[in-house]
């Protein structure tokens, strides 16, 4: 089950999983024109009530194995300007509907002994001006996913996080086109020097995902080209 997989990452998950063998639940706003990978639901991430419909409606909830919770809202605001109702649809949409998705599929998880939860989270939950409600939403997900692995392990269930820096995506590219002096500069802060693929992160995932890595637990990887690294900002 994948949240957030009509394009982008998601997209790229879905695709790349699928292509290991997984069966794919994909959850989004809007069912994507092209032949999905699978079958797909579409729900309103910012609306509770409508994520709890559908958790409590998965076919097959029982077999499910995995979730990637990947589903995003950036809502970048500055201090000052911030409002607590953005707080809360940022956190409704990145965090809590994880804990949704993740909640309605712990049964069958706990019933066949094995499980695999995978966070989509990003370089910002490291912080990055006008991020505080999506890099705290972020960073929830890392610690979440600590949480659970303690919680679950003994149940044969991992959970990890996957936490990307800048990646080529549809929202990306209009705001970074490519070309453009903001891109560049964004490229030049990357050690790899380059803008990550969707299938880069989607590799990353489908590590955590595969049967035969159950044993890596509570860890975030970041895949971004090594810009997290030292003191370089992605501004």
């Amino acid at each position: 089950m994948i949240s957030g997989a009509a394009r982008g990452i998601g997209r790229a998950c879905a695709e790349q999983l699928r292509r290991d063998g997984h069966d794919i639940i994909g959850l989004g706003r809007q069912c994507p024109a092209d032949a999905f990978p699978g079958e797909f639901i579409e729900v309103d991430f910012t609306d509770r009530a409508a994520v709890s419909r559908v958790c409590e409606q998965l076919p097959r909830k029982e077999e499910i194995n995995g979730v990637v919770n990947n589903v995003g809202d950036p809502g970048p605001e500055l201090l000052e300007e911030i409002d607590l109702d953005t707080v809360d649809r940022v956190m409704e949409v990145n965090f809590y509907s994880a804990i949704q998705l993740v909640r309605a599929a712990l049964p069958g998880m706990k019933a066949q002994g094995y499980g695999r939860i995978v966070n989509v989270s990003s370089e910002l939950a490291l912080g990055l001006s006008t991020r505080t409600a999506y890099g705290a939403a972020k960073a929830a997900l890392i610690s979440a996913a600590r949480t659970w692995s303690l919680e679950l392990a003994g149940y044969g269930i991992s959970a990890n996080c996957v936490a990307p820096g800048p990646v080529d995506t549809d929202l990306f590219n209009r705001n970074n086109p490519p070309g453009s002096d903001i891109r560049k500069m964004k490229e030049d802060k990357i050690p790899m020097g380059r803008i990550a693929t969707v299938e880069d992160i989607a590799r990353a995932v489908a590590f955590f995902m595969a049967p035969e890595n159950g044993y890596v637990t509570g860890q975030t990887l970041f895949v971004d080209g090594g810009s997290s690294l030292g003191a370089k900002g992605l501004l």
